[in-house]
């Protein structure tokens, strides 16, 4: 982060001060704030732009010996505020690990959000290089797997801190992001070049977006509370009033599936708005009784309805006037 003073700030201290956006990492606990630290430094741009660099994944035996904080969550809570995530990969190092696997599955919803960085593209030949981008690509368009040697998150203006299983290809760059000089330059320079030009120019542009990113963030938000508030009422209204109430909750919970198609197309819902169907059953579990939600106020809709005609659209146009 930026600072005018250059200094390291532990994870407990950075996580307890309310004018930084990191209070809500305290939950995770002191095994995860023992391993953070904030470095503050006076960087140019960073005085728009918070940078994140993540743990690597783990990979072959270390993957059996875990961590004791909770991993995914901490990659999660920084996800859903990151503006651009940066996935790399080594050049030499494309193997499977069952945690990265977990890990992008939780970047599903952020698809828009994610690059892959091929690293260390210098290390191998012109030919080699052909055969492990196709191989990538494969890779990303199928499974998305390999080993992964950081994340980063990109949150611009951090003082308003807000599987890709995905027929379509996030963007890839090609580059030499370490500290041993480039090698094969007569080959590989001119690309290089190319690739980190248009990195940066993506992370430049960050603050530009922001606002576009927040509203349509705003956007996909508010459909999801009402498609949540929908499921509620479209299951509450199937149970009895007395008897058999918890038998046919469990029943409802059981085929959840077909509930959720029944109600998209009952109330003209996207089903693409839908939550993931193993956590929403998950949750239901916890809750006894349906009927203790209060019933849906569709006056309450209506108004939703009237941000996405109009208040929405109004908020772009403002954004796009700014610009």
């Amino acid at each position: 982060m930026y600072n005018d003073n250059e200094r390291v700030v532990p994870g407990a201290a950075l996580a307890a001060q309310a004018d930084r956006p990191f209070t809500g990492l305290s939950p995770f606990g002191n095994n995860f704030l023992s391993r953070l630290e904030g470095v503050e430094m006076q960087s140019p741009i960073l005085k728009n732009i918070t940078l994140v660099d993540t743990p690597g994944v783990l990979s072959g035996q270390k993957q059996t010996l875990g961590r004791n904080y909770d991993y995914e969550g901490v990659m999660s809570w920084f996800a859903d505020r990151a503006d651009l995530i940066i996935i790399m990969f080594d050049a030499h190092k494309l193997d499977i690990s069952d945690e990265l696997k977990r890990v992008i599955e939780l970047m599903k919803p952020h698809q828009d959000k994610i690059r892959i960085l091929l690293n260390k593209a210098d290390m191998v030949d012109m030919q080699q290089l052909m055969r492990i981008y196709g191989a990538l690509m494969w890779s990303i368009g199928k499974v998305r797997v390999g080993v992964v040697n950081f994340f980063c998150f990109f949150i611009s203006n951090f003082s308003n801190f807000q599987v890709i299983n995905s027929p379509e290809v996030c963007r890839v760059f090609i580059g030499s992001f370490w500290e041993q000089p480039i090698k094969n330059t007569h080959a590989f320079s001119p690309l290089l070049i190319k690739e980190k030009q248009d990195l940066f120019h993506d992370i430049a542009m960050l603050p530009q977006n922001a606002v576009m990113r927040k509203i349509n963030e705003l956007v996909k938000r508010a459909r999801s509370v009402k498609v949540h508030a929908y499921i509620i009422h479209y299951l509450r209204k199937q149970l009895p009033y007395t008897f058999g109430k918890k038998e046919k909750q469990m029943k409802l919970i059981n085929k959840l599936d077909r509930q959720f198609v029944e109600c998209a197309r009952r109330y003209e819902l996207a089903i693409g708005d839908f939550p993931e169907i193993d956590k929403f059953r998950d949750a239901l579990w916890e809750v006894k009784d349906l009927t203790s939600f209060p019933k849906l106020d569709k006056r309450q809709v209506k108004e939703m309805d009237k941000i996405f005609s109009f208040e929405i659209p109004l908020l772009l146009q403002k954004a796009r006037n700014a610009h």
